[in-house]
């Protein structure tokens, strides 16, 4: 039976990682600290379904505790699935130093007990965000990346410099996974799709920053998750993937289509852009399509019918 070890397994992408490794019959670990980031009893409930499994145990620790790390690995570990991270671009211009103290000593320390517990595979979760303003599109793997544009990008960039580190020295296979805008059921709340769907359902007012012409990639949880357990299973040497859907779309337009999602139509209050937002993303997924077998399948707008029923029944 195959083991794997989860951090951040109670928040969006991990709780539903977990989940899918459980009813493939893997035995996992989650680690999570179950910061303050955002209502830790909303992850608390993202676990509901792991919990009671007889093949799943739970640390409540911090990555950057080099303690915790070690009981999550403890018994023998196939691979580490990392994905518990500071998130947010703005928050990290706010607060540098904890983006750096989480996300680079928190990977650090994660690698280490790769290294320590002899993991012989490593999965990193890394961000579209390492691209900055990158005006070549679509962006692909071989992209200079030396230019993020917030405290974010730049610890994800740096996660990316020490897997390759720990990946030349100790010979641990590593895959880095960039992710573009990831979206679905149990997205974090302050996340542009939900917290629109949240309040033009509700009536309020949602901040529009700029003119609508920012773009993004976004990218339905499903699509990410095969992503994510293609490049567990076929992890060796050091690589680095897009996973995103290629299909960026217009704020503007997203807040059209999550209009017509919710049946409801947006208030929208214009504001300027904000420091640390990047133009647009947008994802050239050949060499996962080619090394990972990734294909995307999920349809922004059968995406968004998706999310909505979620939220309708979860608010």
């Amino acid at each position: 039976m195959s083991t794997a070890v989860v951090t951040g397994a109670a928040g969006f992408i991990g709780s539903h990682l977990t989940e899918r490794l459980l009813a493939a019959g893997w035995r996992v670990t989650g680690l999570d600290c179950f910061d303050s980031f955002y209502d830790p009893a909303i992850k608390r409930r993202n676990l509901h379904a792991c919990v009671s499994n007889d093949r799943f145990r739970l640390v409540e620790g911090d990555i950057r505790d080099p303690k915790a790390v070690s009981e999550a690995c403890a018994g023998g570990v196939d691979v580490i699935v990392h994905l518990a991270a500071r998130a947010g671009v703005r928050p990290s211009i706010e607060d540098p130093l904890l983006y750096q103290d989480v996300n680079v000593n928190g990977t650090c320390v994660m690698l280490e007990a790769a290294r320590k517990f002899k993991v012989g595979r490593f999965v990193f979760a890394s961000s579209s965000s390492v691209y900055g303003n990158n005006e070549k599109v679509p962006f692909s793997e071989s992209d200079n990346v030396d230019n993020p544009i917030s405290p974010y990008a730049a610890s994800k960039k740096a996660g990316e410099l020490l897997c390759h580190t720990y990946h030349h020295l100790f010979g641990i296979n590593i895959n880095c996974l960039r992710f573009f805008t990831v979206y679905g059921a149990r997205q974090r709340p302050d996340l542009a799709i939900h917290k629109f769907t949240r309040l033009i359902d509700s009536g309020k007012p949602i901040q529009m920053f700029g003119d609508g012409s920012m773009m993004r990639d976004h990218t339905y949880i499903d699509d990410i998750l095969s992503g994510i357990l293609a490049a567990m299973e076929r992890c060796k040497g050091y690589r680095i993937y897009n996973l995103g859907e290629s299909e960026p779309i217009s704020l503007k337009d997203l807040i059209g289509a999550i209009e017509k999602a919710v049946a409801k139509r947006a208030n929208i209050e214009r504001l300027p852009l904000q420091p640390g937002d990047v133009d647009r993303t947008y994802a050239d997924i050949s060499r996962a399509r080619a090394e990972l077998g990734y294909q995307p399948k999920t349809s922004l707008a059968e995406g968004l019918a998706h999310f909505v029923k979620w939220y309708q029944s979860n608010k």
